[in-house]
């Protein structure tokens, strides 16, 4: 396995992960729940727009591992 579908791999794992977190953020009635999970999405979407910058350096500097 690459390390661009290892990348990939991730990236999908936490697009997941960060869309989860904010459906319980819809869903939850308890305020606290809400604030925690809507924190939890955004540290979420933090990491994967740097997985994303990753992978766009990958690409350019190693166009073997661009993703087909």
């Amino acid at each position: 396995m690459t390390i661009g579908t290892q990348l990939q791999q991730a990236i999908a794992s936490v697009q997941s992960a960060a869309a989860s977190m904010k459906t319980f953020a819809l869903e939850t009635q308890d305020q606290n729940a809400k604030k925690e999970f809507q924190q939890i999405a955004q540290t979420l979407d933090g990491a994967l727009q740097s997985l994303k910058n990753r992978q766009n350096y990958i690409n350019q500097q190693e166009p073997q591992y661009k993703q087909q």
